[in-house]
């Protein structure tokens, strides 16, 4: 079969014919069609053997179901999670974060569902009821940001954006834009931070009390500095989530539903996917520069053509 391999030319990946997955009892053969960009895939590419694949959005049709008779049978159109091989014409994926798609959704919107529309999705219910309360959504541009600043508005929050690149946020819900997060400010119910680092030190001071943090990712690698009464003292009860997709996944065993709640409100018209890039995988190379280089606003989608 064919797949995007690692290798040693920036942006650090090729089409190659490489060997076909051998799934385990509990994993569908997968034929993808459409695959998303995530900036934690791409960015370790260059760190990746040559010839390795990675890649964990998957949508696409059924080839084979499980062996051990779970998750949804050949023929079926499907989205899934995987921790690596998504990047490829056949992927091996677990039916435990494996859902049939509505008919309504395309191959190349669902692909964008896994990752992003999952961690926006988990981290909002990790923060609990917010119908009426503030959101704050750190890096609110990217893929994430843009899933939780539509999914905090559907559940009835006012929703606060935060990000260099503001195009396009009021129209998903946002009912406050900002640039930068000042140190003195109103507070903060739930704020979901993309960003890490100063921005994360400034978000710790604008927590409510009893408020929660959920951090997922760090595009700053600058160290996270904040006075500590800002928390206890001025926030008591408030607390700092780290949010992993792959392992929030496995703890609540909640993937399969997840997926199919999320594809579900993009067939009824109320989630956007927010396809900022869509192109074929033979131009791979191309749009990996452009998510890297933060010339991507949403999500970049490949076809596997």
């Amino acid at each position: 079969m064919r797949a995007l391999v690692a290798c040693a030319t920036p942006p650090h990946a090729e089409l190659a014919d490489v060997t076909a997955p051998e799934p385990g009892p509990s994993h569908a053969l997968v034929e993808v069609r459409a695959f998303s960009l995530n900036r934690g895939e791409s960015r370790r590419l260059a760190s990746m053997a040559p010839g390795s694949i990675t890649g964990w959005d998957v949508a696409g049709v059924v080839r084979a179901a499980a062996a051990d008779g779970s998750g949804p049978q050949a023929g079926a159109r499907v989205v899934g999670l995987v921790r690596s091989g998504a990047w490829a014409e056949l992927a091996a994926v677990g039916t435990d974060l494996l859902a049939e798609l509505p008919e309504a959704v395309s191959f190349e919107q669902a692909a964008t569902l896994p990752v992003a529309g999952l961690t926006a999705l988990r981290a909002l219910e990790v923060a609990g009821f917010v119908l009426g309360k503030r959101v704050l959504v750190t890096g609110a541009s990217g893929g994430v940001g843009r899933f939780a600043i539509q999914l905090a508005k559907l559940a009835g929050a006012h929703v606060t954006a935060l990000a260099r690149r503001t195009d396009g946020l009021i129209e998903l819900g946002a009912d406050q834009l900002l640039h930068e997060l000042e140190p003195e400010g109103h507070t903060f119910d739930v704020i979901i931070d993309a960003v890490g680092g100063p921005t994360l030190g400034a978000a710790i001071g604008r927590v409510a009390r009893g408020g929660t943090i959920v951090n997922f990712a760090a595009t700053s690698d600058e160290p996270v500095s904040f006075p500590t009464r800002s928390l206890f003292g001025r926030a008591p009860g408030a607390r700092l989530y780290g949010l992993l997709v792959f392992d929030e996944l496995a703890r609540t065993r909640s993937g399969v539903e997840d997926l199919r709640r999320l594809a579900e409100l993009v067939a009824a018209g109320r989630l956007d996917p927010q396809i900022d890039l869509e192109a074929s995988w033979s131009e791979a190379p191309r749009a990996i520069e452009a998510l890297l280089d933060r010339r991507v606003n949403g999500k970049a989608v490949l076809r596997v053509d």
